[in-house]
């Protein structure tokens, strides 16, 4: 059963579940301590930041401008939209449901195996806000019945989907990374910044920066002196293993790097980095490096710097990667004009 909230209602407890996430009660609070015993990844720290960033994303201001779109846009009959979350930070998947629940639609979830507990928790708070949406979604091991689809999930994961869900409309994301630009200027403020868009939730997600571009002949000692607060990161058992890993692997093919101790640094033209790595590439000039991200554009999520550049990828501030606003869509493709669109 599909409910009929009003926009003006679906919003209003949107931002009740806002204040929720910034003020969790003892039970919030138990899950985000408890996370790491299921997945050893979200531990409370990173849980809790990703609570605190879902709960700052929900706030009045920002709210109101993004309904302002949906109700221009919303019409129709409700559909059912089937959604295949990812799993490699804490509520990743959680944006999709919201533009899902924000449009009038049903969600019909199937989680990953690696979050199950913090998404139904929180949408069961969300139908105790506001029960009208008590009938807006569900939760189900294998999708059926959909209008269209949302998944997100691997480079080999979207084969699948695509033969899946092909003949529906959908959005199917691959995998992206995130960059980060140097001008050779940067104070230890904004490379300690740069060490949250890094590490934050050990670089799991599509947001980190897993490459940064620097200028021909760049010595890397601010670098790594700024990002040095960072360095209890090392001390996680699995963060630890895979930087193990990969300095054993340079060291055994006698791969040039820079080693710092919990961060790896290497010289490659890939954008993708394997965990507790970041690969680097010297520009030349600003122009040249312009031409080269818009060719690769499709495989990166945002850019952080402070340097304006003509680039069709979102740009932020240092810091901020890891601080998308409702309106900053994964992969840059419009979630709501898509489901709006369905009607």
């Amino acid at each position: 059963m599909i409910s009929n909230l009003t926009p003006s209602q679906r919003k209003h407890a949107f931002q009740a579940l806002g204040q929720f996430l910034l003020h969790p009660d003892q039970q919030l609070s138990a899950l985000i301590n408890s996370a790491q015993y299921s997945n050893a990844w979200f531990t409370s720290e990173l849980t809790l930041k990703a609570v605190n960033a879902m709960g700052i994303m929900l706030n009045e201001t920002d709210l109101e401008q993004w309904f302002i779109q949906i109700e221009d846009r919303q019409s129709g009959t409700p559909k059912s939209i089937g959604l295949v979350l990812a799993g490699n930070i804490p509520l990743v998947g959680f944006h999709d449901i919201l533009c899902v629940l924000a449009t009038g639609n049903k969600a019909v979830i199937k989680l990953s195996s690696q979050d199950q507990k913090l998404t139904p928790f929180l949408l069961k708070k969300l139908s105790e806000i506001e029960p009208g949406f008590a009938g807006m979604f569900e939760f189900t091991e294998r999708l059926s019945a959909f209008d269209a689809v949302i998944a997100t999930g691997s480079n080999n994961t979207s084969r699948y989907f695509e033969y899946y869900f092909g003949k529906v409309p959908h959005i199917i994301r691959k995998n992206r990374n995130s960059i980060a630009v140097l001008s050779g200027n940067e104070t230890p403020e904004q490379f300690q910044a740069l060490g949250n868009d890094i590490f934050d939730y050990f670089g799991l997600g599509c947001r980190n920066v897993a490459k940064i571009f620097v200028p021909e002949g760049y010595i890397f000692n601010s670098f790594f002196e700024g990002i040095e607060g960072f360095k209890p990161v090392g001390d996680h058992h699995k963060y630890n293993n895979n930087y193990d890993y990969n300095k054993s692997i340079y060291l055994v093919n006698g791969d040039k790097h820079l080693d710092n101790g919990f961060l790896l640094l290497k010289e490659d033209a890939r954008i993708a980095s394997p965990l507790a790595v970041l690969y680097y590439e010297e520009y030349k000039n600003i122009k040249s490096l312009q031409e080269n991200l818009s060719g690769i554009a499709d495989s990166i999520q945002c850019a952080v710097t402070n340097i304006p550049l003509n680039i069709p990828v979102q740009q932020v501030n240092f810091g901020e990667s890891q601080k998308p606003k409702l309106w900053d869509y994964a992969d840059g493709v419009n979630t709501i004009s898509f489901l709006t669109s369905l009607n």
